[in-house]
């Protein structure tokens, strides 16, 4: 909500963290990331503030002297928290917080729906009357970022994949408490070229697991190339970026209905969601993912059916119960503070800043197990992380980036070509010499191949042979789609495996490769003695 304040040189912000919170290390270390000036909270009980912002009625907010505005906490008021002030209230809108002492703890509250007032006034006819609707900042910023999601999926490397997003509010009934072996099962079940996997975990959860045990229990999600997302700015771009959501009962599903994604309900009950909130109506009438112990292949069919079920508009309609003003949130928001400021807000109209682009996975998987199915010179490839438990047709492994215990077990080993680097002291391979020494090198290896570009290959098979691949993107109405080269590399060591002893003029010609749903028209022919000399 910054913004509003934006070229502003008569605002001062100073932040401090009221007591009590168990994760108060990870929001000051927020604040800091960010360069804001902090004050002790001793020192902030001291002082008079000519305006308070409060993103929640918890704690001794009444210590603070100057007017106090209340701001929106998520998305709406859908959950209670068991054994926290008073029974069965939403958490934000609880008595026991927003009436201490039955006095009304703001100044202003600041709402995001109009139905949100009628709620707050039956907690507390005063504090409604001191309230105003003004929507979400936090969807001033995904609405403004829309426009860029192609450019977050190029950061993100998603191509022309289906990006899954799962969510993970906090608490026992959070998805990673309840199904913590979800990303796993799906990372090893869908197929790697025709989708990704991203995860958004709160905040708060990441303060209480800690980043390294968060990232070991993900470890074999992450391995296989799941998107773990930043917790401040870069889940807003992965979710603006997604295809599809996979969600609890937390305030991110309604952030993402807000945008119109397909939103796949995996919260599998218990007495935080109250019914019928926003949330609660929203996961009522979205598809579901089965429960665990779900049998092969059915993940993949109810994600490819709910993707499919999907209507323009289906899921904005949910979002609409929860937030007004989309679009003025911030020109609502300025009115309201600098109504208590006593001042007259700057010319130009506040905008929400655009969301940074995401970073992509860190890890990139190197080893696949494949599946293939043969069909004339049809060849259809799914890969699959290399330890998965599915029979696969061969192993495939990016020679000098999957372990050394991957290359000894692969069928295919390939290597990429990488841009040279600024140094003027290089050393580079020949394409007939790499891949030969890797057949002496590797005794269980059928094909050896080197990634020159996203259309060209050159693979050697155990004959010796060399052929050159040439592939074609897919074109659709409106943009061309590349594929993974490894992948079609597959195919092509599947095809030629199919055809043992046969010359290499009997080999050459036409396949199709059917990767992730899609068709690759893919060329072989005989390599010629310059493109065996080609280096990388």
């Amino acid at each position: 909500m910054l913004p509003v304040f934006a070229g502003d040189a008569r605002i001062r912000r100073l932040f401090t963290l009221v007591p009590g919170s168990d994760f108060d290390v990870d929001a000051l270390a927020a604040i800091e990331r960010v360069h804001a000036r902090t004050v002790p909270w001793d020192e902030a009980c001291r002082r008079s503030f000519d305006l308070i912002l409060a993103a929640s009625p918890k704690g001794d907010l009444g210590l603070l002297h100057g007017d106090r505005v209340l701001l929106p906490h998520g998305a709406g008021f859908n959950k209670t928290i068991r054994g926290e002030g008073s029974a069965d209230s939403a958490s934000g809108l609880d008595p026991a917080y927003v009436l201490p002492a039955g006095r009304p703890v703001s100044t202003l509250y600041a709402l995001a729906h109009p139905s949100q007032v009628a709620r707050l006034a039956a907690v507390s006819p005063p504090a409604a009357r001191q309230s105003a609707v003004v929507g979400d900042p936090t969807l001033e910023r995904l609405l403004a970022s829309r426009s860029h999601r192609d450019r977050y999926r190029a950061a993100l490397g998603t191509g022309g994949r289906e990006l899954i997003v799962l969510t993970s509010t906090w608490g026992p009934e959070s998805l990673l408490a309840r199904r913590p072996a979800l990303p796993a099962e799906l990372a090893a079940r869908l197929p790697h070229d025709r989708y990704q996997l991203a995860l958004i975990v709160h905040p708060n959860e990441r303060s209480l697991m800690g980043a390294l045990d968060l990232t070991e229990g993900l470890a074999p999600a992450l391995d296989a190339g799941l998107v773990l997302a930043g917790p401040y700015e870069e889940w807003a771009a992965v979710l603006v970026a997604a295809d599809a959501v996979i969600t609890d009962h937390g305030s991110t599903a309604l952030y993402a209905a807000a945008l119109d994604r397909t939103v796949i309900a995996a919260y599998d009950g218990g007495d935080e969601l109250i019914p019928g909130s926003p949330m609660a109506e929203l996961l009522d009438h979205s598809p579901r993912l089965a429960e665990p112990g779900h049998p092969e292949g059915s993940l993949e069919a109810a994600i490819e059916t709910a993707l499919d079920a999907h209507r323009p508009g289906a899921t904005r309609a949910f979002a609409d119960a929860a937030f007004a003003e989309q679009g003025r949130a911030l020109e609502r928001l300025r009115e309201e503070v600098y109504g208590l400021l006593g001042l007259d807000p700057p010319a130009a109209r506040p905008s929400a800043r655009v969301l940074p682009p995401p970073a992509p996975s860190a890890h990139v998987p190197a080893a696949f197990a494949v599946r293939v199915h043969l069909s004339g010179t049809d060849v259809r490839v799914e890969r699959f992380p290399a330890h998965s438990d599915p029979p696969a047709h061969h192993l495939a492994a990016e020679h000098g980036t999957a372990s050394e215990r991957h290359a000894q077990s692969a069928g295919l080993l390939y290597r990429r070509a990488e841009p040279p680097t600024a140094s003027p002291h290089r050393e580079v391979r020949t394409v007939a010499g790499w891949t030969a020494g890797i057949l002496d090198r590797y005794p269980g290896c059928r094909t050896a191949a080197v990634v020159l570009s996203p259309s060209l290959c050159v693979v050697r098979t155990f004959s010796g042979a060399l052929l050159t691949v040439r592939i074609c993107p897919c074109r659709e109405t409106d943009r061309i789609v590349h594929t993974d080269p490894a992948a079609v590399l597959s195919a092509v060591h599947a095809w030629l495996g199919a055809r043992p002893g046969q010359p290499v003029a009997a080999t050459a010609g036409a396949l199709t490769c059917r990767i992730g749903g899609r068709l690759f028209p893919v060329r072989l022919s005989p390599t010629t003695p310059d493109e065996a000399e080609l280096t990388f």
